[in-house]
């Protein structure tokens, strides 16, 4: 009986090509150079934005004709209106905007828009707590919502 049982496990260990731990093996070992090189290089996932260099309270609300008003929270005044599908903003506030139901927030409050120093662009919720690194969606995404910060106040400076 003893001789069946080691039949079958033999059988079991077979079935695994001898290449694969080796593979799987090596998968792992690239993936930790990966993350140490990134870590080493000063990346930090966790690290705080820099200091805004430029900033905008932001408010969006849907219009009659199916639209949506980018709304200048201070001001007032539109900054925009999107229509059609604007599949990528239409995501982010979808987004957004779903957690501020969870936390019953008003729709009223805005959102904060900036631009950073260390080149992070963020769309904040103050009063969620969320927070979208707009950059890290890509240059094409991201110039979406750049387009609705002010111009920087110093010369020669403008946004990436």
């Amino acid at each position: 009986m003893t001789t069946h049982s080691l039949d079958t496990r033999s059988a079991a260990a077979s079935a695994i090509p001898s290449w694969a731990p080796r593979v799987a093996g090596a998968a792992l070992l690239l993936l930790l150079l990966g993350v140490a090189g990134l870590r080493l290089g000063g990346w930090n996932p966790a690290q705080p934005p820099g200091a805004a260099l430029v900033e905008r309270a932001l408010r969006f609300a849907d219009t009659a004709d199916g639209g949506v008003a980018v709304v200048d929270h201070d001001t007032g005044e539109r900054v925009a209106l999107l229509h059609g599908e604007q599949g990528f903003v239409r995501g982010v506030l979808r987004g957004l905007a779903r957690e501020r139901r969870q936390q019953a927030v008003s729709v009223q409050r805005p959102y904060l828009l900036s631009l950073h120093e260390d080149g992070r662009l963020l769309i904040r919720d103050e009063s969620t707590g969320r927070r979208i690194d707009l950059a890290s969606f890509g240059p094409d995404n991201a110039a979406v919502f750049l387009r609705w910060l002010p111009p920087r106040s110093t010369p020669g400076a403008n946004p990436p």
